[in-house]
């Protein structure tokens, strides 16, 4: 990993609603496969003298052949900005969220419509038994 990578930003547009800068990245990597995000993160904080945390990255594409790849990066103007703007499933990549843990789409579907099934004063009773739960 000692190898020299270069990291080149363009397009870099100012984003005021958003609070960030946003930018197409080219990193020349020759003889390597591939750079990590993390360590295109430490970088890209360093180049624009924020924290590593304000700097998000992803889309990245490696031409054929090797030794460039393409991708897209956003630097926030605070970490606040980030965890307010940034998808869920970025924060809990970078460990600034925790995952939140729920059943499966099609359990949760199949729950809903056993529910339907339920006729009468059993229906009452299964509907306060979940209020109840969920207090």
């Amino acid at each position: 990993m000692s190898d020299a990578i270069t990291i080149r930003t363009r397009k870099v547009l100012s984003n005021a609603l958003l609070s960030r800068r946003q930018f197409v990245i080219d990193v020349i990597h020759p003889n390597r496969a591939n750079v990590s995000k993390d360590e295109l993160r430490e970088q890209l904080s360093a180049l624009y003298k924020v924290e590593k945390d304000q700097v998000s990255v992803f889309g990245f594409r490696t031409q054929y052949g090797g030794g460039k790849s393409t991708g897209f990066g956003l630097v926030y103007n605070s970490v606040a900005d980030a965890k307010k703007f940034e998808p869920a499933y970025r924060l809990v990549r970078y460990g600034l969220a925790t995952k939140v843990e729920k059943a499966a789409r099609q359990q949760r579907k199949q729950k809903k419509n056993r529910g339907k099934k339920i006729f009468g004063t059993e229906r009452k009773a299964a509907k306060k038994a979940a209020k109840r739960a969920s207090d």
